[in-house]
């Protein structure tokens, strides 16, 4: 198949562009492993990061960023910066106090992008991510649609250029386009041969929506207390499809598994903080994956999330259905 994206980004649709590969840090908090992985991803040049208030690293991604722009390595506008407003802070004026804090402890004045991390709202109970009672997670009642509209007011103050959504339905894509006066950027979703969300991925691609795919490894490393059941009875990066093909192109099953996102035009943000791992992770845009690979991927897929939390499903914003 023809690669459709040789300059190595993403148009999004308020004219910014987003490279197609990304360094993610989730579960990366560490000021020493944080500035490892900057400096080594730097290196190999990636030139976006993702991050979110909910990781508890931006601090430490801040001060590994600030560094390599002093030492002349790179200049702000290189990089392209990616946080997300967590679920406790959806009520209006918790958006623009974990906005602000994001943009602080990173020591920028501007954002790239701003996502909603997840569409359902928690109580905001002091720092607590997910905030319980009785065994429960607490939500609070407030519409994703009315914090849309604080993201619009964020971006319209200039501090965020672009502003997307992550882990949002069809449904609920169609439901905040027909109210938004700016419509998002991206979706960030998991997105993997396990779990290919045809029809979502369509979706987004006809509504000018660029997709991020988030856990396109399959997420080996996910907390247990997320997973819905049992977690991938096979791991992604061992599946005999994902090596036959990886052996075919005498490339790993994890670069593998990334260009098949890359060349359908998804950016994808895989975690590591290996220096050969994030290293290999750049070499994925000299080769292409033919219809027959793509076929053999797209033929694993068995629906599997990695990311669920249970005591969520019956909340009515709740996105995995």
């Amino acid at each position: 198949m023809e690669d459709h994206n040789p300059d190595r980004t993403i148009h999004l649709n308020d004219g910014a562009r987003m490279p197609l590969l990304g360094l993610g840090t989730w579960k990366t908090t560490t000021a020493e492993v944080m500035q490892g992985a900057i400096e080594t991803a730097i290196a190999a040049g990636y030139r976006h990061i993702d991050t979110a208030y909910s990781y508890h690293n931006e601090v430490e991604l801040g001060h590994a960023l600030r560094a390599k722009i002093k030492q002349g390595i790179i200049s702000r506008k290189d990089m392209f910066i990616v946080s997300k407003l967590w679920c406790t802070h959806h009520a209006p004026s918790d958006v623009q106090l974990c906005f602000s804090r994001s943009l602080r402890d990173l020591q920028l004045e501007q954002l790239d992008l701003y996502l909603i991390h997840f569409p359902v709202a928690l109580k905001r109970v002091g720092d607590e991510l997910f905030p319980m009672k009785d065994g429960k997670i607490l939500t609070a009642d407030i519409d994703y649609v009315d914090v849309w509209r604080e993201m619009e007011a964020l971006q319209a103050s200039g501090r965020v250029k672009s502003i997307g959504v992550s882990n949002f339905n069809i449904a609920q894509l169609e439901r905040l386009l027909s109210v938004a006066k700016v419509p998002p950027a991206v979706n960030q979703v998991e997105l993997h041969p396990y779990l290919v969300q045809s029809d979502l991925v369509q979706f987004c691609k006809d509504r000018n929506i660029a997709l991020t795919a988030y856990s396109p490894l399959g997420s080996p490393g996910r907390p247990q207390k997320y997973h819905c059941g049992a977690t991938d009875p096979e791991k992604l990066l061992e599946d005999p499809v994902v090596q036959s093909v990886a052996r075919k192109h005498k490339r790993s099953p994890a670069q593998v598994l990334l260009r098949y996102q890359v060349q359908q035009g998804i950016a994808v943000i895989p975690k590591s903080v290996k220096p050969n791992h994030i290293l290999e992770n750049t070499k994925i845009f000299d080769f292409c994956l033919d219809e027959e690979d793509f076929g053999a991927l797209q033929g694993l897929n068995r629906g599997w999330k990695s990311c669920v939390i249970d005591s969520l499903k019956s909340h009515p914003y709740y996105p995995f259905v």
